[in-house]
């Protein structure tokens, strides 16, 4: 299991022997650089970096307020909660690893409370937007007005410090494609 192989420190998170702490992510035309927040939410970012390259579709989240959502169902990521909130700031990506609601992925673009049709939920920010903020407000009209988006999470290799690069920007919009989606109903 994940996070036993974490406790006991018998797993690897690196690609190709370079060290993975950034993530660029494309979603629709808009590009981001995302820091991994391994100090405080470790066994979310290892999980997390196990499925990377990460596509999916994102959609406009129904009861979470500015915020999009990337839908998982069932999906079990095994993980327990750690450095969870329910109040994200702008660009604090959450992973809510299910329970009462579905296995999502909470990506705010504004004010946000994290909930569902159960109500207030918590979700562990294991992502902090370090670059492309300024698209934010851009990617929920978007969401809001043209519907689902392809959304790409890709290790940007060979970065050891909170900082991006400018290599890390420079990727094509249309990588994106081959979202594989999720049905079922937005609880959010």
């Amino acid at each position: 299991m994940v996070v036993e192989a974490i406790l006991q420190k018998d797993w690897d998170v690196t690609r190709k022997n370079i060290p993975v702490n950034m993530l660029r992510i494309t979603a629709g035309p808009y590009q981001f650089v995302a820091r991994m927040e391994e100090g405080a939410a470790p066994l979310t970012c290892a999980a997390f970096q196990k499925l990377l390259p990460f596509r999916n579709r994102i959609i406009q989240a129904r009861w979470s307020g500015e915020a999009a959502w990337i839908p998982l169902g069932d999906f079990q990521v095994g993980v327990p909660f750690e450095n969870h909130t329910s109040h994200p700031a702008p660009g604090d990506i959450l992973l809510y690893p299910g329970g009462y609601s579905e296995t999502e992925i909470l990506f705010p673009y504004g004010a946000a409370m994290f909930a569902s049709k159960m109500g207030q939920l918590a979700g562990n920010h294991f992502l902090t937007l370090v670059e492309g903020r300024e698209h934010l407000p851009e990617l929920g009209r978007t969401v809001l007005w043209a519907g689902a988006q392809d959304i790409v999470f890709e290790a940007v290799e060979g970065t050891e410090g909170a900082e991006g690069t400018a290599s890390a920007r420079a990727t094509d919009a249309t990588d994106a494609a081959g979202g594989t989606g999720a049905t079922g109903e937005s609880r959010h």
